[in-house]
Formats: C-alpha cells, structure tokens, sequence
C-alpha cells in the first residue's frame, strides 16, 4: 500500500480534529500549540480519546485541552524519571570501578578472561572506543599527552564516559558473578538476576527520557524481573504488569532508597499525579491501593 497523505497546515489540522468530533475550547490556543509541538506528537496523547480506531472519531468527552494537559504530565513525569535515573547510574559508575578495579586491576574492561560472550565483549570494546575517541574531555586529553600503553585509560577514567547503555552491556557481559553480587549487595539486592534486569530496563527507559520520547502509557519490550522479597522494603503485591512504567519506577524507587534514603522521589510522583487529576495512573501499570504500598509510603 501506497502512502498518499499529504501534508496539512495548523489551520487544517485544526479543522479535521473538530471534523473528527474533537472539542478545542480555544482555537487560537490551539494553533500556538500545534506551532511549537508537532501534530504527529501530540497525537500519542489524542488517541486514548478516540471512540473509533479507524475512522479517528472521538469520544464525546474528548478535548484538545486534555491531550496537551496529558503531554504536560508526560514531560514532567520524563524529567523527573531522567534526574532519578542519573542519580543511579552514577553510584552504578562508581561502585563497578571500585570493585572491578580492586579485584582484576585497572584495565579489567580490556579483559576477555572475565566476560561470558566474546562477541558481545568486542562489541562493547568498540563502543568503549568510539565514546573514548569522541570525548572532549579535557581529563583524557591530558591522559593521551602523557601515556602512549595501554591503548585506553584505565577504568576511572574510562568508565566515566561510558553511556548508562554500554555501562549495562559490560556489567552483563562479566562472567565475574562474585564481583557484580557484590555490586548488587550495595543496592540492596540480593536477586543477582533481577539487578540486571533493572538496569536494562533504565538504560532503555532513559533512552526515552533523553529523546523526549512518550513514557506514559506504553508497553516497554525490556521489562525488568520482580523479586516476591528484597532485604529492604519492598513490594507486598509483586504482580504487576510488567511491562508498564509502574514496575519500572518501583525498581528506581528501590534503587533511589538504597542510595539515599532521604530522597524525594515518591512524594515527587505522587504530586505530579495530583497536579494532573484528569492522568490515569492504569494507564501506566499503577495497581489498585499502590499509594499504600510500603515502598510508596
């Protein structure tokens, strides 16, 4: 099949919406909206409101003013998530270079003795490569100037300019399971398996948050696995969905806990959640009485 639709302007995006039954309560409003978010975008929000998938007509109820008002909930609640992520892959940083590095030495990334897959292991040695040979760092900079052997920095260094994506892809490529227990003990988990899971499933979900892209409402492919019991409080309902956003920010408030017990994160959620009163929170995988949960407490 042929893709044949044409371009439209803002006036005639604005007309097919109200065609398709859509209330704008303010049009000129519309048009500021529709200038600076794009249609496409901003339709992610406007489908949930449609009564028919195929014809596109809406609901009764529908308006444009929710859809923009559910948008501003989703860039909020993206920031948010994004700030808690990087909180975590810092400690995530740090507490493999001081492991790994007092256990194995300082080049211990270079080593193929210690990683499960060798593919894997030179896929991740090249991308340690290109993000090195990119950086302009002053710090590696200065290290080249002055060291000619080994080729790369050791794993302080190094390690520092790794993306939380390839950071992940070396932790689950170590065959080194003692050390990356350990790793895991300094979460507060003592589900080896589940910790990985977590962070394939932050660097996914920050990929989304650093591309701006919808993290409401969406099924996620990477899902993370859901201990019954965790040392630390944790969940008395563990059957979540998996793959909504629910299960993915009680693995970061877990996380957030066990790093800084002071931290705002589930009062910060919940207020958004109160800012935005017309936002389902099912939409996202939020269980029934969650907010009575322990770990939401």
């Amino acid at each position: 099949m042929k893709y044949n639709k044409q371009p439209l302007d803002i006036p005639a995006q604005i007309a097919m919406l109200k065609g398709r039954g859509l209330n704008i309560a303010d049009e000129k409003a519309a048009e500021e909206t529709l200038n600076t978010i794009s249609y496409f975008r901003l339709a992610a929000y406007l489908r949930p409101m449609e009564a028919d998938k195929i014809t596109h007509q809406y609901k009764p109820d529908a308006s444009f003013e929710n859809a923009v008002a559910l948008y501003g909930f989703d860039a909020e609640l993206r920031e948010l998530v994004f700030h808690a992520i990087g909180k975590i892959e810092i400690v995530l940083r740090t507490k493999m270079i001081h492991h790994f590095s007092l256990t194995y030495n300082a080049f211990w990334f270079l080593r193929m003795s210690i990683c499960k897959d060798e593919h894997l292991f030179l896929e991740n040695l090249s991308s340690i490569d290109r993000e090195i040979h990119r950086s302009k760092e002053e710090f590696i900079k200065q290290h080249y100037k002055k060291y000619t052997k080994p080729a790369y920095p050791p794993a302080w260094k190094t390690l520092e300019l790794l993306s939380l994506g390839t950071l992940t892809k070396v932790f689950t490529n170590s065959s080194a399971t003692k050390t990356k227990k350990a790793i895991a003990q300094d979460f507060d988990n003592t589900a080896f398996k589940a910790f990985e899971s977590w962070l394939a499933c932050m660097a996914s979900l920050r990929n989304y948050c650093a591309h701006h892209a919808r993290i409401w409402n969406r099924n996620y492919p990477v899902t993370p696995e859901m201990p019954v019991s965790l040392p630390k409080t944790w969940l008395t309902k563990t059957k979540v969905p998996f793959n909504k956003l629910y299960a993915q920010l009680c693995c970061i408030v877990y996380l957030l806990n066990s790093i800084d017990p002071r931290n705002t994160f589930t009062s910060d959620i919940k207020a958004i959640l109160q800012k935005y009163p017309t936002v389902d929170p099912t939409a996202m995988g939020f269980v029934k009485d969650w907010e009575n949960e322990p770990l939401w407490r």
